[in-house]
């Protein structure tokens, strides 16, 4: 038998609770050797995503997949927990990652898709029609990226993704007024 994994966190213990700190294992993957004189890790930083930039385009296309794919499992065997998680998880990655892999127009239909499964409180209740229209949304934003009138495309389509999306949410919220006030909020996502 192993012996047990032994604990490094440090616990002081009080009266009414505990403080635990965990500990930084950061500081066993960051190197303790200075820069050499005159490197900028910033740039250091810059062209190391650089190097890495000519990935990006299939990454993002690993990411719409995994969008799809969600998409179809919700299409054939309705909204779960874990085919609403999936579906989540992958337009939130994807507003995430959206700008970093070069792709920033995309963000703004993850993210209309991100409010509609995160506001609505039933989600049986989302059309899968509307789940549709955005993931096709997010694909064909990414698929004509280098169209010259790339960016006039998804303005148009997140603009009317986002005025659906809303007009259902207030719908489906109108007994609720503090997650209305949420709806109508400016999204935190830049245009």
């Amino acid at each position: 038998m192993a012996p047990p994994k032994k604990n490094s966190a440090a616990v002081a213990t009080y009266g009414d609770h505990e403080v635990i700190q965990p500990e930084n294992k950061l500081r066993k993957v960051v190197s303790v050797k200075p820069l050499p004189p005159g490197e900028d890790p910033v740039a250091r930083a810059e062209k190391a995503l650089a190097d890495l930039s000519t990935e990006f385009s299939s990454w993002m296309d690993s990411e719409c997949e995994r969008l799809d794919q969600a998409r179809r499992s919700i299409a054939a065997g309705g909204f779960t927990a874990a085919s609403k998680d999936a579906l989540f998880h992958a337009a939130h990655d994807i507003k995430g990652e959206a700008a970093t892999f070069g792709f920033p127009l995309v963000a703004l239909a993850a993210d209309s898709l991100c409010r509609l499964i995160e506001h609505t409180p039933d989600v049986t209740r989302i059309p899968v029609k509307l789940v549709d229209q955005h993931v096709d949304a997010v694909r064909a934003i990414h698929r004509e990226y280098s169209r010259s009138d790339a960016k006039e495309l998804a303005a148009t389509l997140t603009k009317r993704l986002s005025a659906v999306t809303d007009e259902f949410l207030m719908h489906e919220n109108r007994g609720r007024p503090d997650v209305l006030a949420q709806i109508k909020g400016p999204s935190i996502v830049p245009e």
